[in-house]
């Protein structure tokens, strides 16, 4: 039997309770804080939080490009976990192909990424972020370290 490969993970512990973690992650106004690497802005940010719902988003670099993020939820368990696709799209939502933008990108169709919520004690929360693309792939395309400026933008939103 072969191994999968190991799958983009993130794990970090910020030093804010459970409700405010999940506020931060989930209400467009916090989401535009702190979505994407340092020195992105989100002047676009619409989300339809539930089932089925769907988001959108404007990444725009220093330099004026931009970059947009569509995506789906597919599984919300209040305060506790987040199952989305999550895909490169056109300023409407539509769904694009990473080279039709001049992007390389390797993603698992079939996987999704979450996000799973756990009391750390003493007020704090562990958010644990799966990706859908491998380790591997993160760490070449950049995706890793792109999400570690995001982590690090979110905490600063949480702390105010």
């Amino acid at each position: 039997m072969q191994q999968q490969p190991e799958r983009l993970t993130l794990t970090h512990t910020f030093d804010a309770p459970r409700d405010l973690v999940w506020k931060a992650w989930t209400d467009p106004q916090h989401v535009e804080q702190w979505w994407g690497p340092k020195d992105f802005t989100i002047p676009v940010c619409k989300i339809d939080f539930r089932v089925g719902g769907k988001f959108l988003l404007c990444m725009r670099g220093q330099n004026g490009w931009e970059g947009w993020t569509g995506g789906e939820y597919h599984e919300i368990v209040p305060h506790e976990k987040i199952v989305f696709s999550m895909y490169f799209a056109d300023k409407d939502g539509n769904k694009v192909q990473p080279e039709e933008i001049g992007i390389e990108h390797k993603a698992d169709a079939d996987a999704y990424d979450s996000v799973l919520l756990e009391d750390a004690g003493e007020g704090r929360t562990r958010v644990i972020y799966m990706g859908n693309e491998t380790m591997a792939d993160a760490i070449e395309s950049g995706q890793l370290e792109a999400m570690n400026q995001s982590f690090d933008k979110f905490d600063a939103v949480l702390r105010g």
